[in-house]
């Protein structure tokens, strides 16, 4: 598979996810409240909650755009607005642990962790430009 490829495949998975947690917030926040790994931080808000499922909707358009232009700028903007938002979550929740047991906390921070570390590693094969260029004669890739 292809570097463009690649990259284009990270940016719908992760914009799936959040169109499935953006969707599942704004619509269910009860439901949502109920999950151990966020009931463990009372007291519940639905203002908060549905304000977050919007954030996520967001987010979601922003890289399902990335996913469709596979332009530069937006996949590498769309990449930091996700780092930024995925690596306060994760700090925040590497300091709220206590109520949840080894096991459960261990798998919560694994889960977020690749929440920091998908998104960087998809960055990393941005960065550099080759997955933007487009192929040249004879399936050699041009310049952009």
């Amino acid at each position: 598979m292809s570097r463009r490829a690649w990259l284009r495949s990270g940016l719908g998975l992760l914009a799936g996810a959040q169109v499935v947690l953006g969707l599942w917030i704004s619509l269910l926040p009860e439901l949502f409240w109920k999950w151990p790994w966020v009931s463990h931080l009372p007291p519940y808000n639905e203002h908060l909650l549905r304000d977050f499922g919007g954030a996520s909707l967001a987010l979601a358009v922003v890289l399902c755009s990335a996913v469709a232009a596979m332009e530069r700028r937006l996949v590498i903007t769309a990449l930091v607005a996700y780092l930024v938002s995925s690596g306060a979550h994760l700090l925040f929740h590497a300091r709220h642990l206590e109520p949840l047991s080894a096991a459960s906390g261990a798998g919560f921070m694994a889960l977020l962790g690749a929440a920091v570390v998908l998104p960087a590693a998809l960055l990393w094969l941005a960065a550099d430009g080759v997955a933007f260029r487009e192929p040249g004669p004879a399936g050699r890739r041009s310049a952009p």
